[in-house]
């Protein structure tokens, strides 16, 4: 009840006043310290040059992870994605092995997206449908309108293996090897060359070369199918496992020693280097072939390309061993 002092609560320990105490601590004085420079428009959060920043960063960290998944892509155990409606549907023409099919919610169906759908229905493809956030997380921020395909990791064959296959068929063996080569188009048109010649495979070194992507597949026309492509980890070392198992190696280069026509070694078991079209073979893989050919051009062209090179002297060496 009003004015009874001694129920619980009543009465104020000694101490315990409220307000100002006696002395501040410090705390008038530290309210008075400057607090240092204004921050930069850029550093203050909320601000939108603090968001135009946070977006520039966010569009440059996307493009460092799409040029990281490019360089990753080809390796053993990477996926590849193909990301747009036009390279979509020339990946599923090309029969490019499929591991699964996103479509946008709601997309906007036109005659290439209901190509993409009917063919990837007739191959027994799995139709994901997913949010366009999860196609811009699947494809690292690249412009895929609404479709887009993510690849298995190629199987790439072992070296020894392409010896083996052909032993199996009881012809001598015709290996090309390619140092340098960094181009999957020219990759693939090597091995849709060394399919229509009669090579019994393709090695490539495990860095500093163009894997079994998606565009190689493509230029290949099919034949990366029926063709195996090996990886080396050492291509120097693997051309002199090569020796030693009995093919000759044949660089090729635009300062040959002959003409591939005048080598009689080409209708030998043989293993055929082909170096990129600027620096040609490395020197180490120069240095561990038994013979360096060139191929008779026209002056005024410096050198070919890997894939057209591959393409003429597979012809020369099918024609002599005729």
């Amino acid at each position: 009840m009003a004015g009874n002092s001694r129920r619980r609560g009543a009465m104020r320990k000694p101490g315990t006043k409220k307000g100002m105490q006696v002395g501040s601590g410090g705390q008038r004085r530290r309210g008075l310290e400057g607090k240092g420079p204004t921050p930069r428009a850029e550093e203050r959060t909320g601000h939108p040059a603090s968001r135009r920043a946070a977006a520039k960063r966010k569009q440059a960290e996307a493009s460092t992870s799409r040029r990281s998944g490019a360089a990753e892509t080809g390796r053993p155990g990477a996926t590849e994605t193909v990301a747009g409606r036009n390279s979509v549907v020339e990946a599923l023409r090309a029969e490019v092995p499929v591991k699964a099919l996103y479509v946008a919610e709601r997309i906007d169906s036109d005659d290439r997206v209901r190509e993409v759908l009917r063919t990837a229905a007739d191959r027994g493809v799995s139709v994901l449908e997913a949010p366009r956030s999860e196609l811009d997380r699947v494809t690292g921020g690249a412009v895929h309108q609404g479709v887009a395909l993510t690849l298995p990791p190629y199987d790439y064959a072992h070296p020894d293996d392409v010896l083996a296959r052909a032993h199996k068929a009881g012809e001598p063996p015709l290996v090309v090897a390619l140092d340098g080569v960094t181009d999957p188009r020219n990759l693939g048109a090597v091995v849709r060359s060394a399919a229509a010649f009669g090579a019994h495979g393709v090695v490539i070194p495990e860095r500093r070369s163009a894997g079994m992507t998606a565009g190689a597949w493509k230029t290949s026309a099919g034949a990366a199918a029926r063709l195996p492509v090996a990886r080396a980890t050492n291509l120097a070392r693997q051309l002199r496992a090569y020796q030693e198992a009995g093919l000759f190696v044949v660089g090729l280069d635009g300062d040959g020693e002959l003409e591939i026509s005048d080598a009689e070694a080409i209708t030998e078991p043989l293993c055929l280097v082909i170096g990129s079209e600027g620096a040609g073979m490395s020197r180490i893989v120069s240095e561990a072939c038994d013979l360096v050919v060139r191929i008779p051009i026209a002056r005024s062209i410096e050198s070919l390309n890997a894939g057209v090179a591959a393409g003429v002297a597979l012809y020369e060496i099918s024609r002599a061993r005729r």
